[in-house]
């Protein structure tokens, strides 16, 4: 049975899936949604069977349904392939009480490479398929982590350019140097004078701007996104929590049917609602832990029932969380208020002119699976040091919150379900900040002290061969790769100057 896509604000357009990753953002600002979620045709049993790129195949199949079998096992072969340096894609490593699923082991070591490694190769059939003759420009905003992944994927990809804005003093050093040697003459990276959410409100109004629109047209462009708002970036993540579930299954660690509860570190909402859309897929997920930093917008949505970004943007040590608008927050929004897509876009465009939205009793009942926690600064950098010295095992800030905001739910409601924390990037991508939390947060000594002034006068690069030395792993070739490499990428702008940029960049 066939899934169609429409609006999250206008029921009236309803696409393919194709037509909804070739899009990317529906022409009216809202973001495209399954007609239904379809339910697994596959037992757990024979799924714990099954590699990453077979579930990744009987999960797709299922939403991606105008993909023939050739086109979508072609697609995920080519994404799931040695650029991953573990055979299992995505592992489950036992730590502390807790099973972490490492998404991190691609190219750029963070779990934007799951989605973002067969993007790519879903984006050039679904073009073929719909007799595109335009060139696809991905314009993507990041907070540190998509536009490397993006950049990755989409380098060198003939019938492709690649723009990529980025805050320029948002992001890690390491997340910096990822993006600005990227090499291919199709990419181009921006850093921009504002945080992520300037960098993602200019992508989305450069989206919506009809006029440049027709311009692109008459050059042969076209627009799509590479953002976790596009269908073909959302639908990718689903899979590893399939594949989460079949993998305990496997290992012992649970029985068919029994429950477990998922942690996901969140800013932008789309890994959170990928296990969400898993769940009622049949994944027996019972809690849905949505985990933030400082910008605890989504902790105070799930506490309040109110959205709301009128607020002071803090610069944490976890950047792809450091986000105030949410963007995937509006598919559940639509799928809570009915489906009903006039309520939804009164919601957002309250966002966008109040700042804020408060949603009914009736919607607020419908987020009992959800669980809203946060962590602060000091709470992240703890737990780094708590779970390097009990169990030996070293997290990235990101992961810390996860793993910090899931010890605050335990003692909160002593709910002590087999838990899986989402893994989303590798430690040596954060190593400033991962070896202070490990040497600052231990007893007060004087060799302790001489570390941590040590590191302060340390480069991240010279901190990533102290983390590969405490940790015992060898630093990923993601970072040894970047060390020397030249800077091709200098450009920065203004908010305001976004759109200007992408003109001159295409020749407009």
């Amino acid at each position: 049975m066939e899934v169609w896509y429409s609006s999250t604000r206008n029921g009236k357009i309803r696409v393919r899936a194709s037509e909804a990753i070739l899009k990317g953002l529906s022409e009216d600002g809202g973001l495209f949604v399954p007609d239904r979620i379809p339910e697994l045709e596959k037992s757990f049993q024979e799924l714990a069977g099954m590699s990453y790129q077979e579930t990744a195949y009987e999960v797709m199949k299922l939403y991606l349904t105008d993909f023939t079998k050739e086109e979508l096992e072609g697609c995920i072969a080519s994404a799931y392939d040695s650029k991953f340096d573990t055979e299992e894609i995505a592992p489950l490593v036992q730590a502390d009480g807790a099973y972490f699923l490492e998404l991190f082991h691609g190219s750029t070591i963070a779990f934007k490479d799951m989605a973002l490694s067969i993007l790519p190769h879903l984006m050039i059939t679904s073009a073929k398929k719909n007799k595109v003759k335009n060139e696809i420009v991905i314009l993507t905003a990041t907070s540190g982590d998509t536009g490397k992944a993006a950049l990755a994927g989409f380098a060198g990809v003939e019938g492709t350019k690649i723009i990529v804005f980025y805050p320029k003093n948002g992001v890690s050093p390491i997340q910096e140097r990822q993006m600005v040697t990227q090499k291919e003459e199709n990419t181009y990276v921006v850093g921009i004078r504002g945080n992520f959410d300037d960098a993602q409100t200019g992508v989305k109004k450069i989206f919506a701007d009809k006029e440049l629109e027709k311009r692109m047209d008459e050059k042969g462009y076209q627009f799509s996104s590479a953002n976790s708002i596009n269908i073909g970036r959302l639908v990718p993540q689903i899979v590893y929590y399939v594949y989460a579930y079949a993998r305990l299954l496997k290992k012992g660690g649970i029985r068919e049917g029994d429950k477990i509860n998922v942690v996901v570190p969140t800013g932008n909402f789309g890994n959170i609602l990928a296990a969400f859309y898993a769940k009622n897929m049949g994944v027996p997920i019972g809690r849905l832990i949505c985990a933030s930093n400082e910008n605890k917008v989504l902790y105070d949505f799930f506490h309040t029932g109110e959205y709301d970004r009128n607020r002071e943007f803090v610069l944490t040590s976890s950047p792809s969380m450091d986000i105030l608008i949410s963007s995937n927050l509006e598919r559940l929004i639509y799928r809570i208020a009915g489906n009903d897509p006039e309520k939804t876009a009164d919601f957002m465009k309250a966002l966008t002119g109040e700042g804020r939205y408060g949603i009914t009793r009736e919607m607020r009942e419908q987020l009992g699976d959800f669980y809203g926690g946060y962590a602060s600064e000091e709470e992240t950098a703890e737990t780094i040091r708590i779970l390097q010295e009990k169990a030996g095992y070293i997290v990235d800030p990101h992961t810390a919150v996860a793993a910090c905001v899931y010890r605050k739910y335990v003692e909160e409601t002593g709910d002590h379900t087999l838990s899986v924390i989402a893994s989303t990037a590798s430690p040596f991508k954060f190593t400033r900040s991962v070896m202070n939390a490990v040497a600052g947060g231990a007893d007060s000594t004087d060799t302790n002290a001489a570390d941590v002034g040590k590191y302060d006068a340390m480069t991240d690069f010279e901190l990533a061969d102290e983390l590969a030395s405490l940790s015992g792993k060898p630093m990923p070739g993601a970072v040894r790769e970047i060390r020397t490499a030249p800077v091709v990428h200098d450009r920065v702008c203004g908010k305001d100057e976004m759109r200007r940029t992408v003109e001159e960049f295409l020749g407009l």
